[in-house]
């Protein structure tokens, strides 16, 4: 994907629904307020620091492939982030388990064969991709799924590479299925900031790159017009391929979008009264993806967010899990 030119992503998400379901999911719902959706793990949020009380230590073993979130305070958002990342307020979490890595093509074959579950991707019979096309846009490419991201006339998708073109409804049921849930927004920044009130712009720290070197699977060039693919990797790669945070994960900026568990929302509805919801119906998604640097997403910062409709399908979007201790 060398030069890929012209990119309209909201294009493609109206164009990837084809259901009525989609036009009721984007009407205003005045019933719903975020905080309807904060999972038991969340303790507090508000603009005030909570006051320090002992957390219960994680004494069980992380299941395999998982790794143990402490609890404790952190600041959510970013003040020298996009509008949607303001403004910074505190949350408070208990500890919890989350997926080391986004979950796999292997994996949800696992899932699949188990469950005889189609994607809603094979239900439309296609889904998105960035190529190059006639027009080099975003395009509904026929028969693109989750074991074909970019499409029968491309090869599978790799067994350690993340999962991609699932929908959040079938991540959804996947998670279920694996005896889990989605994170909420709140528990993936607390985790990409190690468990603790770090206030760096990555996991691992301030810099996208060492020796010359990029530290996650981003976009390396200026987007749409040049990528110069110094890591050798034009789209996903596999899982872990850019090392650990500090805690343990991986793929925690770059490489695929992960979807939350909760409806993108306004942080002053949930920290403010009297603050409409602002509700869009689209759910949020974290961690930046292949497709992302600085001019155009910088999607890739803990802080980072963005969202899609419910059913949409991409190839630079993944999922990864979380279990409550």
């Amino acid at each position: 994907m060398k030069n890929v030119l012209s990119v309209v992503f909201l294009s493609l998400v109206i164009l990837g629904c084809n259901s009525s379901e989609s036009k009721e999911e984007k009407t205003e719902n005045p019933s719903f307020h975020p905080r309807a959706e904060l999972p038991s793990t969340v303790l507090y949020v508000g603009l005030k620091e909570p006051v320090e009380q002992e957390i219960v230590k994680i004494e069980e073993v992380a299941p395999e492939n998982m790794v143990a979130i402490s609890g404790g305070n952190v600041r959510i958002g970013s003040e020298e982030g996009f509008a949607h990342e303001r403004p910074m307020f505190w949350a408070r979490l208990k500890p919890f388990f989350m997926d080391k890595s986004p979950v796999t093509v292997a994996q949800f074959r696992e899932f699949v064969l188990a469950t005889n579950f189609e994607t809603e991707a094979e239900k439309f019979g296609n889904a998105g991709i960035i190529h190059e096309t006639t027009d080099k846009n975003w395009i509904l490419k026929d028969g693109a799924n989750w074991e074909y991201p970019l499409g029968k006339d491309f090869p599978k998708a790799g067994d350690n590479h993340p999962v991609t073109q699932v929908s959040w409804n079938d991540a959804t049921a996947y998670a279920k299925w694996a005896g889990k849930r989605l994170p909420h927004e709140i528990e993936w920044e607390h985790a990409a900031r190690n468990g603790k009130n770090s206030r760096d712009i990555y996991a691992w720290g301030n810099q996208i790159t060492e020796n010359d070197k990029y530290l996650a699977n981003v976009w390396q060039g200026t987007f749409p017009n040049f990528n110069d693919n110094t890591d050798s990797f034009t789209e996903t790669s596999p899982v872990g391929a850019f090392g650990e945070s500090p805690i343990g994960l991986t793929d925690l900026s770059g490489n695929v979008w992960e979807w939350c568990s909760n409806y993108l929302f306004d942080y002053r509805s949930l920290i403010m009264e009297d603050v409409p919801s602002d509700f869009k119906g689209e759910k949020a998604e974290r961690g930046g993806s292949f497709l992302c640097e600085p001019s155009w997403c910088h999607g890739y910062r803990v802080s980072g967010r963005s969202s899609s409709s419910p059913e949409t399908s991409l190839f630079h979007v993944g999922f990864r899990c979380v279990k409550d201790i």
